[in-house]
């Protein structure tokens, strides 16, 4: 038994298996001593806060996701809907921090 697809259904198939692949996980602790500031800013964007504490260490937040917020829907007897917003969850953040020479020197996931 022969089995045809068109050119359309073919062309569909190859996109869904070329774009249902996940990224890489990074493998955060192989990068502590090797990743630098600059790299990080390339690889991951400019971050959404910095600072550079007295001992000369730089500790930087990358937002990885923002916390979502369900609705709420409030029905009434007379059939009237309200619809408020629920409370949005914590956003996930990596926090990297770097020594004063600019290499990772430790990472960790922050939820607020």
């Amino acid at each position: 038994m022969k089995i045809y697809l068109t050119p359309l259904l073919a062309l569909l198939c190859l996109l869904l298996l070329t774009n249902c692949t996940t990224p890489p996980k990074v493998d955060w602790d192989a990068r502590v001593g090797v990743l630098t500031f600059d790299e990080a800013v390339r690889e991951l964007g400019p971050p959404e806060k910095s600072a550079v504490l007295t001992n000369k260490t730089k500790v930087a937040d990358w937002l990885v996701s923002r916390g979502r917020s369900e609705p709420t829907f409030h029905s009434f007897p007379d059939g009237s809907v309200l619809r408020t917003e629920g409370v949005r969850g914590m956003d996930q953040v990596l926090r990297l921090t770097f020594t004063q020479e600019g290499k990772l020197s430790s990472w960790k996931r922050v939820w607020r």
